[in-house]
């Protein structure tokens, strides 16, 4: 395994992590004014895509378990990969989570996903399930799309940074926006809690939708296995 490929990852974890939380922790209340969901959306596309750019290069450009499976499952990338890459990203995760703790102002639920209380619209769980799978697999569907062999590679990372923010955009008010269960591990750690109790959904739907996504993506290009 290519330890400067996982260091990508985890770095990359970090600082998707990282612009969820700068942006929801603290622009909300800012007082020149709330960014709101819009600003916390594009906070983490802008990251993702400039993320993309700099390090896909070295590692693929993943910074998310449900990608990387996803990727498996749509025949690019390989499955013996799939653990080292999961385990960097959710450090990584974990690790921004870790510093926000120190800076402070976190809130009591840390920015955690979830239904009920935890939702804004105290969606239910089977909504923020159905949410959580589908919009996982149209963000699957994208990447397989936008880096295909023949596909417009240049501006792939801008496909995906974009796509990502529209996802934050129609998730939050539901599920306050997972598609990446590294990003809802290591908030639920720092929440504890009710946010624990439920990070198990934020594995099982995400994963599925990526799942989903890659296969049908596999299929959509006609890429043979």
């Amino acid at each position: 395994m290519n330890n400067r490929a996982l260091a990508a990852e985890a770095f990359g974890t970090f600082m998707l992590v990282a612009s969820v939380l700068g942006a929801a922790f603290y622009s909300f209340g800012a007082p020149a004014g709330a960014a709101g969901i819009l600003g916390v959306a594009l906070s983490i596309g802008c990251t993702v895509m400039v993320l993309i750019f700099a390090l896909g290069s070295i590692s693929g450009g993943h910074y998310n378990p449900a990608v990387t499976l996803g990727l498996v499952a749509g025949g690019r990338f390989e499955a013996s990969k799939a653990l080292p890459y999961i385990i960097a990203q959710v450090l990584g995760g974990c690790a921004a989570c870790g510093i926000f703790s120190l800076v402070g102002h976190t809130g009591a639920s840390f920015a955690s996903n979830g239904w009920g209380d935890l939702s804004m619209l105290k969606a239910t769980m089977s909504q923020v399930f159905i949410l959580e799978t589908v919009l996982t697999a149209f963000f699957l569907v994208v990447i397989m799309g936008v880096t295909r062999a023949n596909g417009p590679s240049l501006l792939a990372p801008l496909a995906i940074g974009l796509t990502l923010t529209a996802i934050h955009i129609m998730a939050i008010p539901i599920s306050n926006a997972s598609v990446n269960p590294a990003r809802s591990t290591a908030t639920a750690i720092y929440a504890g809690g009710e946010a624990l109790s439920q990070v198990w959904l934020f594995w099982v739907a995400p994963i599925l939708g990526g799942v989903i996504g890659g296969l049908f993506g596999k299929w959509l290009l006609d890429e043979q296995g």
